[in-house]
């Protein structure tokens, strides 16, 4: 028998017991329709769980300089420069505390910083630290040079600056005794709280304008997550080549530990579900197709009497049984991925379609319908003419 003919003869069975055959796939459609469930929508979950706890700075780096130490111990010009150097290395700036006073005006006491910190700054800081401008615009090429600063939300709130509406003048603040014009106002930035605290300045006009010697005092830096450690490892000798014990630099975030822990304990899960739903799958196949054999005794001994072979009576059971459980596979796969994307979408969640269990989906209702039909093929074939046609 050619493969066309045995297709045919296979799907017999399915044809002349609709009801039964659509009852039977769709049992199958629903286990792999919850395997792609179970585990998709957990992804989903899992991947705006992750999100969140990246957020959380899991790959950022902080190196400063030891403070009290004899003698005292500065972080060289070029650290930023040598730190990018270092392959898993993705971004890094820094910041330097100038030593400076803010005030609002002049006419307040020049002592009075009312908390602040003015910083210079790269102006390549927001991106490595995940921060945003709420209001005006981040320092840019030619503002940098001249007296113009952002604020830190906090600073901004003790200054009295908490907002700048287009085409308003810009307000100012007292640097030194210089005038500073506000051009931005910062997000709060959770991962740099002193951020929040800080009057930010151009790298070039606090060297400029403020006395600053150009060494700075906060370096912030973004590595590849997986190698975050061995960065962390080198990250003090490259700094500091000749006193690597005059840098300090903060271990990795505690959400780097927890966003770890939470894909180990969802890939865990994802396979015992999966793992489940494809049983419940194999047992309903291996159910309909025994059923189909004891019901189908007369039509297996009538054909067994007419010459047909103990491997072609074979053929024909396991071809319906894979016939059935593909097609309730691919009917599961197709409502369990859209059941998937609904119910992400609902939820706010990035959409994460499982493509591994999608095929495995697929792959594994074949799979269940080769396993599921040996034992009742091969009890169809062992029966003689005589024994099958004894039913009828």
């Amino acid at each position: 028998m050619s493969p066309l003919d045995l297709l045919d003869l296979g799907l017999v069975g399915l044809r002349t017991r609709p009801a039964r055959a659509a009852l039977s796939a769709l049992g199958i459609a629903i286990g792999i329709a919850t395997m792609i469930v179970v585990t998709g929508i957990p992804a989903s979950s899992q991947a705006a769980l992750v999100t969140k706890l990246s957020a959380l700075g899991t790959n950022t780096l902080q190196a400063m300089a030891v403070p009290d130490m004899d003698p005292p111990a500065a972080l060289p010009e070029s650290a930023v420069e040598m730190v990018r150097r270092i392959g898993p290395v993705t971004a890094g700036s820094a910041v330097a505390n100038t030593h400076a006073f803010v005030r609002r005006n002049d006419r307040l006491d020049a002592n009075n910083a009312a908390g602040l910190t003015v910083l210079a700054t790269r102006l390549d800081l927001l991106p490595t630290i995940n921060a945003r401008v709420r209001s005006g615009s981040w320092l840019t090429p030619a503002t940098e040079r001249f007296p113009a600063v952002v604020l830190g939300s906090v600073a901004a709130n003790r200054l009295g600056v908490t907002d700048l509406p287009p085409g308003t003048p810009a307000p100012q603040v007292v640097i030194a005794d210089r005038a500073f014009t506000v051009v931005g106002i910062l997000a709060t930035t959770p991962l740099t709280p002193d951020i929040d605290r800080s009057v930010l300045v151009g790298w070039p006009v606090a060297k400029s304008e403020l006395g600053f010697d150009g060494h700075p005092t906060v370096l912030y830096v973004q590595a590849e997550e997986a190698r975050i450690e061995a960065v962390r490892g080198v990250l003090a000798e490259t700094i500091s080549p000749e006193r690597p014990g005059a840098v300090t630099v903060t271990r990795p975030s505690d959400a780097l530990a927890a966003k770890r822990a939470t894909e180990r304990s969802f890939s865990v899960l994802f396979l015992a579900l999966a793992g489940v739903a494809l049983v419940v799958g194999g047992i309903g196949v291996a159910n309909t197709m025994v059923v189909s054999v004891l019901e189908r005794r007369s039509e297996i001994g009538l054909r067994r009497a007419l010459g047909a072979t103990r491997g072609q009576i074979r053929g024909q059971f396991l071809t319906e049984s894979v016939v059935l459980a593909t097609a309730g596979g691919l009917i599961g796969t197709a409502l369990g991925l859209l059941a998937t994307a609904g119910y992400a979408s609902w939820q706010d969640w990035p959409v994460v379609l499982p493509a591994r269990s999608a095929a495995l989906g697929v792959g594994g209702a074949i799979v269940i319908g080769v396993l599921a039909g040996v034992y009742p093929c091969v009890r169809a074939a062992r029966l003689t003419p005589t024994q099958a046609l004894a039913t009828v």
